[in-house]
C-alpha cells in the first residue's frame, strides 16, 4: 500500500533564523523533507529583510545570537500589523532549556519553545502544529 498523502509540511513557508551554519542547514533539509518552503537566515537583519519581502507561514528563530537576539527579533515581527505578519506563529530554538527560559521565551511571544539539539520529529511537530497542519 502506498502513502499518498501530502508532506505535513506541504507548502508551508517557514522562516529559519539561526547564526549557526550547521543548525540552519540541518533544521531546512528536514523541513525541506517534509515538504516545507524554507526560507534561512543566519542574523536578525538576514531574517528581517526576508520576512518583509514575503511574511512566513511560520517562524523558528534561536534566541542566543549576535547582534540582535531572537528575542528582539521577534519584538520586531510582533509590531507589524497582522496583515504584515505581526501575528505569524512562532518557535524559540534555544540550547538553554531551563523552566524560566521555556517561561520567558513564551512571554515573549513566541508559541513553542524547542531545545537544542533539536529532534527532527519534533520539529516537524511543532511547525506542523504551528502553521495548523496537526
Amino acid at each position: 500500500m502506498t502513502d499518498d498523502r501530502q508532506p505535513a509540511l506541504h507548502g508551508v513557508r517557514i522562516l529559519v533564523v539561526d547564526d549557526d551554519d550547521d543548525t540552519r542547514e540541518l533544521l531546512t533539509r528536514v523541513l525541506e523533507g517534509c515538504g516545507a518552503e524554507v526560507m534561512a537566515a543566519g542574523s536578525a537583519h538576514e531574517a528581517w529583510v526576508a520576512f518583509e519581502r514575503s511574511a512566513p507561514d511560520a517562524l523558528l528563530i534561536d534566541i542566543a545570537m549576535p547582534v540582535e537576539d531572537g528575542y528582539s527579533f521577534l519584538r520586531r515581527v510582533r509590531a507589524c500589523p497582522p496583515d504584515k505578519g505581526g501575528r505569524v506563529p512562532a518557535a524559540a530554538l534555544t540550547a538553554r532549556v531551563i523552566v524560566s527560559d521555556r517561561l520567558e521565551s513564551l512571554r515573549a511571544g513566541f508559541q513553542s519553545h524547542m531545545a537544542k539539539p533539536i529532534d527532527p520529529d519534533q520539529l516537524v511537530e511543532v511547525m506542523a502544529r504551528l502553521a495548523g497542519r496537526a
